[in-house]
């Protein structure tokens, strides 16, 4: 992994509810960088939620503006929570890297589908009849190959994974 420093970003990647905002803002503060939700941009920039893409333009659409979103973005210094599907587009993950070190928040499925509960609910970006099981599978794979820091998040409190992405990073 390259050293990191604070000219760099710090992208999340991860599972929803494995913690991508909420551990992202706690090691924004506590390394006192910006920090940028895409999911927020991505609702910005389309006047409608992430379900309200999916609902009314299929889960490509959304997987679509996504990469458009990340590909938009510029500068240093931030941390940056990327949607759980970002990891399907190789131009935005390579987009994202050139100028960031890329943080993979782990957490098993079971603990996937304890935080998030109604998936069908949340803007997740998957197939028409794809079981979480299978995306989780699909995704885990892509968050793998992207990741220059893994920290898992299961058991601990957002405060200690923020920790660990903390000491994992070759300051």
């Amino acid at each position: 992994m390259p050293a990191y420093s604070a000219s760099r970003n710090l992208v999340f990647i991860g599972m929803p509810g494995s913690g991508k905002s909420t551990v992202g803002v706690l090691v924004a503060k506590r390394l006192g960088l910006g920090f940028i939700d895409t999911d927020l941009l991505i609702q910005q920039a389309e006047g409608r939620t992430l379900q309200e893409i999916v609902d009314q333009d299929g889960y490509l659409a959304l997987r679509q503006v996504e990469e458009r979103v990340l590909l938009e973005l510029q500068g240093s210094g931030d941390v940056i929570s990327t949607g759980g599907s970002a990891v399907y587009s190789e131009r935005a993950m390579d987009h994202l890297r050139q100028a960031g070190t890329v943080v993979f928040l782990d957490i098993p499925l079971s603990v996937v589908r304890e935080r998030i509960g109604d998936y069908s609910l949340r803007g997740i970006s998957r197939r028409p009849g794809q079981s979480l099981e299978a995306l989780y599978d699909e995704r885990f794979a892509l968050y793998s190959r992207y990741a220059d820091l893994t920290v898992p998040g299961q058991g601990l409190t957002q405060e200690a994974v923020c920790q660990l992405v903390i000491d994992g990073l070759r300051v």
